[in-house]
C-alpha cells in the first residue's frame, strides 16, 4: 500500500480533507486504531492543522485512510460542544490564536475574550486581539475601546482595531499573519467571514447580518477549516462559539495564564497563593496600584469560581 504525508485542511466529523505534499487534495477517513504519540482523550482524534500519514485507498477518486498523526508542536482544546466532560481539539500546530471581538453590534464580553486568551496561554499559543467594526463606534464605545486596548496591551497582547470591510484598515494585521498558521475564533456576527474574504479575495465565505432581535450573529461556519493566505501563511476558521469552555485547569494554575499576573507571582508570600485574600499577595497589590487591570482581576476571580464549582 502506498503511504503519503499530508496536512489536514478540513474536518467534517468522519471525513477529512487532506492536502498531500504534491498539493493534491484527498478525502481521508480513520479506520481502526490510530497511532497517536501524545494520547489526548478527545472527541476528535484528528484536527485541522494536523500533519498525517495516510494510505492510498483509491488513487482515481483520491480516497485514503489516515494511519498516523505526526507529533504536534501544540494544539488548542476546548470543551466538547456535545459533552461538557470531554475535550474537543480545535486545531493543531499553531503559530498564533486570534480572537475577534466587537465593542458593539454585537457586544463581546471581556470575559469571553479572557477565557479564549487563557486557553491559548495554557496551550502555549500566542494570543492576538482583533477588534472589528470600529466604524460604528459612538463616543461612549470609543471610550470602551480605548479601555480594552489599554487593558490588553498592558497585559502584553497585540491589539488590532479594524473595519473588516475596509482593506486599508487590515494592512498591519495582514503583515502579522504572513507566513504563520493562525487560529481565528470569535462569536458569530463579529465579522470573521468578512475579514477572511478580505484576506483571501475570491474565497467568498458566507456572511450573515447580526440578528436585530437578539443582537447576536447567526452561525455561518459548521466545521473548522484551513485556508491558504495569498502571501504565505494559513488561517484556520472555527465555528462561531457561544462559550469557549475551559477544561482541565486547576485553581492554582489559573493566574499563570494571565501574563501580567505571571510577571509578579514570584513576589507573593505564599507559593500556593490564589490571590483572593491571602496576606502578602503581589497580585492584589498590583491591582491596587493599577499595574494589573481591575477588570482582568475580576474576570480571574469569576473564572476561579467556576473551576472551584466544577473540579474543586
Amino acid at each position: 500500500m502506498t503511504e503519503l504525508k499530508g496536512l489536514v485542511y478540513k474536518s467534517t466529523g468522519s471525513w477529512y480533507s487532506v492536502r498531500a505534499e504534491d498539493g493534491v487534495f484527498w478525502n481521508a477517513r480513520i479506520k481502526g486504531k490510530l497511532k497517536i504519540d501524545d494520547e489526548i482523550s478527545s472527541t476528535n482524534p484528528v484536527a485541522v492543522g494536523d500533519n498525517v500519514i495516510f494510505e492510498v485507498e483509491n488513487d482515481d477518486t483520491k480516497v485514503g485512510t489516515i494511519k498516523e498523526i505526526v507529533a504536534r508542536t501544540n494544539h488548542i482544546v476546548r470543551v466538547s460542544p456535545h459533552n461538557k466532560h470531554q475535550k474537543h481539539i480545535v486545531s493543531a500546530n499553531l503559530d498564533a490564536a486570534l480572537i475577534m471581538a466587537t465593542i458593539t453590534e454585537p457586544r463581546t464580553s471581556m470575559g469571553f475574550v479572557d477565557r479564549f486568551l487563557i486557553t491559548a496561554e495554557a496551550y502555549h499559543v500566542p494570543g492576538i486581539v482583533v477588534i472589528n467594526k470600529m466604524d460604528v463606534l459612538k463616543p461612549k464605545h470609543q471610550q470602551l475601546f480605548q479601555h480594552w486596548k489599554d487593558v490588553y496591551e498592558g497585559a502584553g497582547y497585540e491589539v488590532y482595531p479594524i473595519v473588516a470591510r475596509q482593506p486599508e484598515t487590515i494592512e498591519a494585521l495582514k503583515d502579522r499573519l504572513k507566513d504563520k498558521t493562525t487560529l481565528f475564533s470569535g462569536h458569530s456576527g463579529v465579522g470573521k467571514s468578512t475579514l477572511i474574504n478580505q484576506l483571501i479575495p475570491g474565497k467568498e465565505l458566507r456572511t450573515q447580518e447580526v440578528s436585530g432581535y437578539s443582537g447576536k450573529g447567526q452561525h455561518t461556519t459548521t466545521f473548522a477549516e484551513m485556508f491558504d493566505l495569498l502571501d504565505g501563511g494559513k488561517i484556520i476558521d472555527t465555528p462561531g462559539v457561544k462559550e469557549f469552555g475551559l477544561i482541565d485547569l486547576e485553581q492554582e494554575e489559573l493566574s499563570h495564564y494571565f501574563p501580567e499576573m505571571r510577571a509578579v507571582l514570584h513576589d507573593c508570600k505564599f507559593n500556593n497563593c490564589l490571590h483572593i485574600n491571602e496576606p502578602g499577595c503581589a497580585v492584589k497589590q498590583a491591582v491596587a496600584t493599577k499595574k494589573i487591570s481591575e477588570d482582568r482581576y475580576i474576570n480571574y476571580m469569576t473564572i476561579l469560581d467556576t473551576i472551584e464549582k466544577k473540579w474543586g
